[in-house]
């Protein structure tokens, strides 16, 4: 079996928002799945009816969160060994919410925090997780500062 067809693929987002003054720090949303009793960054594995890595994120954040999201800039990608052993790489890119700011409770999901890093750290279950949460805080603040739209 080729390693292209036993690797895992996935996509997903951070999804950034700062809630106070210009100054203040940025809180990102963090997600718990009742499934694997964990918290971690929306994802998911793509759809036939999904174009492209991009349209798997905002899909999959939809899905998890209920929020509609527009894409920031990429994140490095994480790899890491699933719960089955397969080798498992997902996609991430920085979100900003684009629509309604309301989680939605469903299946995959059951709670959504919105968390300072630090809090975020603290919170999340997995490792890679944290490292990939490190790049955010290791950001430029005007990459990491949700824009008005216009």
């Amino acid at each position: 079996m080729s390693k292209e067809k036993s690797e895992v693929r996935a996509a997903g987002g951070i999804i950034i928002r700062n809630p106070k003054p210009i100054n203040s720090e940025i809180e990102v949303a963090v997600v718990h799945r009742p499934r694997y009793n964990d918290w971690s960054f929306p994802k998911g594995k793509r759809d036939r009816t999904d174009a492209n890595d991009e349209a798997t994120a905002l899909r999959e954040i939809e899905e998890e969160t209920g929020l509609v999201c527009r894409l920031g800039d990429e994140l490095k990608p994480t790899r890491y060994r699933d719960g089955r052993g397969r080798d498992k790489v997902v996609r991430y890119w920085l979100m900003k919410i684009a629509g309604p700011e309301e989680f939605i409770v469903n299946e995959e999901v059951d709670e959504l925090r919105w968390c300072t890093l630090g809090e975020a750290h603290a919170l999340l279950t997995y490792e890679h997780d944290r490292e990939l949460l490190s790049s955010v805080g290791s950001m430029p603040r005007e990459l990491t500062n949700p824009k008005k739209s216009p």
